[in-house]
């Protein structure tokens, strides 16, 4: 039997469908995981495609997931958007507070949607890179269950807490980065777990304190920030933005009422979205993105560079034709989630 199998993007996302539908997830709920999971998969990411649908699963049949929950739009302020995801996924929450970003961003030039009470299991990217193709500068943060500790400690603290960035681009795709205040994101280490393979060094300790390659062993202990004191400073400041500022839980908040049952954490979210042609004096609003080309072309320049998300981008041009692979075991596990559903 062939270790790996073959699937095509129609087929990410209507096996997906199918589980979270045979587990009572409401279709609105499932339509919008389902998109995010499949373009995680288009798009090569594979520690936030298929590889996270039973971790949604078991969120919903532990009852930690409001999987019918329908997000509540409030305003804020003129500038300033909640969206309430009402202790559901939050994919839904996500795409309906959009919209009402850019078009209060576009109104005051700058404008923040905030997520809260809701359970966020994606790559960041997909929150940023819409906005960006709207011709807006975004970036997002979002805390989780603590896994890192802060720099020169050795128990878990901070999440992971990835930050987003997105620009937008004239006749390219937009810029946009993704990137764990982490060394590596927990899905990473969950992956070298999988498939049985030592972790570079650098990237936890055990719960011993001391470093460690071994992803089980890391998983038991704490991640590391990267860059050290750079890394761990960032992560707080996610914590304060994703926390603090929307009122909603700190990531070793989160851990404390998880009820351990592998699924996503709750909590909240910040996204900030930028009109570029409202941070300039009228009739100047032209020049900034084609300035901005004139620094990747430098970047790229060099030999050896690339501009961040451009992996990305090749996947995307290329998984639609030829399709994408997974472990045999993890579509068994899938497989086997359709059936032990109760619609």
């Amino acid at each position: 039997m062939s270790d790996l199998v073959s699937m095509s993007l129609e087929d990410v996302h209507g096996l997906t469908t199918r589980i979270l539908l045979a587990h009572g997830v409401s279709q609105e709920q499932t339509r919008a995981i389902a998109n995010t999971v499949t373009n995680a998969e288009r798009d090569d990411c594979k520690s936030h495609g298929l590889f996270r649908v039973p971790g949604y699963v078991k969120s919903v049949v532990s009852g930690k997931v409001d999987c019918s929950a329908v997000p509540e739009i409030r305003d804020l302020a003129p500038g300033v958007i909640q969206v309430d995801g009402k202790h559901g996924f939050s994919p839904l929450a996500l795409e309906m507070g959009r919209a009402p970003l850019v078009e209060r961003a576009r109104s005051q030039g700058i404008a923040a949607l905030a997520i809260i009470n809701a359970h966020h299991f994606a790559a960041l990217w997909p929150e940023v890179e819409p906005l960006a193709e709207e011709g807006l500068a975004a970036f997002a943060f979002v805390d989780s269950f603590s896994y890192v500790a802060p720099a020169g400690g050795t128990k878990p603290l901070y999440g992971t807490n990835p930050i987003a960035f997105a620009w937008p681009r004239e006749n390219h795709p937009p810029l946009v980065f993704d990137q764990a205040t982490s060394a590596s994101a927990r899905g990473e280490i969950q992956i070298h777990l999988r498939d049985g393979k030592p972790l570079p060094q650098g990237w936890a300790i055990g719960p011993d304190g001391q470093p460690t390659t071994d992803p089980e062993t890391a998983l038991a202990g704490a991640q590391l920030p990267f860059g050290g004191y750079k890394g761990a400073a960032l992560s707080l400041m996610v914590e304060l933005l994703a926390g603090a500022l929307v009122g909603d839980v700190f990531s070793f908040e989160a851990t404390a009422r998880d009820n351990q049952d592998g699924g996503p954490p709750e909590g909240g979210e910040l996204i900030i979205a930028i009109d570029p042609s409202r941070c300039v004096a009228s009739g100047k609003q032209t020049g900034q993105l084609a300035r901005a080309e004139a620094l990747f072309a430098q970047v790229l320049d060099q030999d050896g560079t690339r501009l961040p998300s451009d992996r990305r981008y090749q996947a995307r041009l290329r998984t639609p034709t030829e399709g994408i692979t997974i472990p045999t075991s993890l579509h068994e596990t899938l497989q086997q989630l359709i059936g032990t559903g109760h619609p």
